[in-house]
């Protein structure tokens, strides 16, 4: 019975002779953390470095260091590499948290005391860009047509572009269009912008409309959305159509029955990326929708405005009044694609495959 009590983790023999396990106490890495902060305040101020920015990575650096010496000195050079691993990830995250976290905070300090229900449900309309008041329900209405027609476009086509590469694309076709879709992935807005005004606008002779806009995204979005489902697609294990073949279920049902909603949450996530690139483009909008400080709640006839031109142009006006504009219509702009995304996101989970009984 002593026998079956005994420590059965793997011993290490110390220099003395005697058999140990030596370990890193839980709270090493807080302790080495808050040492690397010290330590790097004390070298900025010695040397006479006032950026923030330049503190934090000499910290960082020497947290990395200072876990791989004293993890290496007490646990060995193996885990002392493991640890700098693990502490490496946890800077690079740290360091791609602060953009985001200074981002929000700076639009959320500067908008929120502006935007109220006045804010959102009253327009331009009678008013100077230099005058106090006014709102952003024109710019609003317009981005939510746009993007929800350029969604309709852009989405179906997407969506059977990647299950075409993916279920039935073989040669030279296939190629061919994986090739245009890389190339569409990196081009310009501006482009699509110019794509579409020298087509629907000149050669068509439509006028300024929320549609042609929404062309002009569409395309932008057409090969986020491809690429992003193409990539969903291929994560499908093959064993789920060969079951479902196997069982006689031609190859579209077991697509649309099988594939489709075993992807559906990276499908929708890749969607709602596609969709918050568009959000934010002002080159294609102030093309082809022209902006208005009126609401026109027709996207087929008329000129319109959008969020992201709205603030282009509030803050170009560069006074204290419609600063607070542009500053308000950021944050909504914002609020706008994060309740986007969480409604993305509950659709994913309600449509997902059900595990378990």
């Amino acid at each position: 019975m002593s026998h079956t009590l005994q420590d059965k983790r793997p011993a290490v023999a110390e220099p003395g002779g005697s058999l140990s396990h030596a370990r890193m106490p839980r709270w090493a890495p807080l302790a080495i953390a808050v040492g690397s902060l010290a330590l790097g305040w004390l070298i900025s101020l010695t040397a006479g470095l006032d950026s923030k920015i330049q503190w934090c990575l000499i910290s960082a650096l020497i947290f990395v260091a200072g876990t791989y010496l004293i993890t290496a000195k007490v646990e060995g050079s193996r885990q002392g590499k493991n640890h700098v691993a693990t502490s490496l990830v946890w800077v690079c995250f740290i360091l791609a948290v602060i953009p985001l976290l200074s981002l929000a905070w700076t639009t959320i300090s500067k908008g929120a005391s502006v935007v109220d229900g006045y804010f959102l449900t009253h327009s331009m309309s009678g008013l100077l860009d230099t005058d106090k008041g006014g709102g952003v329900y024109h710019a609003l209405l317009g981005t939510i047509e746009q993007v929800a027609i350029a969604t309709l476009i852009a989405t179906p086509i997407g969506l059977l572009t990647a299950v075409y590469l993916v279920e039935y694309g073989r040669g030279k076709l296939a190629r061919a269009v994986t090739f245009f879709v890389d190339v569409m992935t990196g081009i310009p807005s501006i482009v699509a912008g110019l794509f579409v005004l020298s087509t629907w606008n000149l050669m068509l002779g439509f006028g300024f409309s929320g549609f042609a806009g929404a062309l002009a995204l569409s395309i932008l979005m057409m090969p986020v959305v491809v690429r992003s489902t193409e990539e969903m697609l291929k994560l499908v294990p093959n064993e789920l159509r060969e079951a479902s073949l196997a069982l006689g279920v031609p190859q579209w049902r077991t697509i649309l029955k099988v594939v489709l909603p075993t992807a559906i949450g990276g499908i929708t996530t890749g969607v709602m990326l596609a969709v918050a690139r568009i959000t934010g483009e002002t080159a294609p909008i102030l093309l082809l929708v022209f902006g208005t400080k009126l609401i026109n709640p027709n996207p087929f006839d008329g000129a319109q405005s959008s969020l992201p031109l709205y603030v282009y142009q509030q803050y170009a006006v560069g006074t204290d009044a419609s600063v607070e504009r542009a500053w308000g219509a950021a944050l909504v702009l914002i609020a706008f694609v994060m309740i986007l995304n969480l409604v993305a996101r509950g659709i994913a989970r309600w449509k997902a495959p059900k595990t378990g009984r």
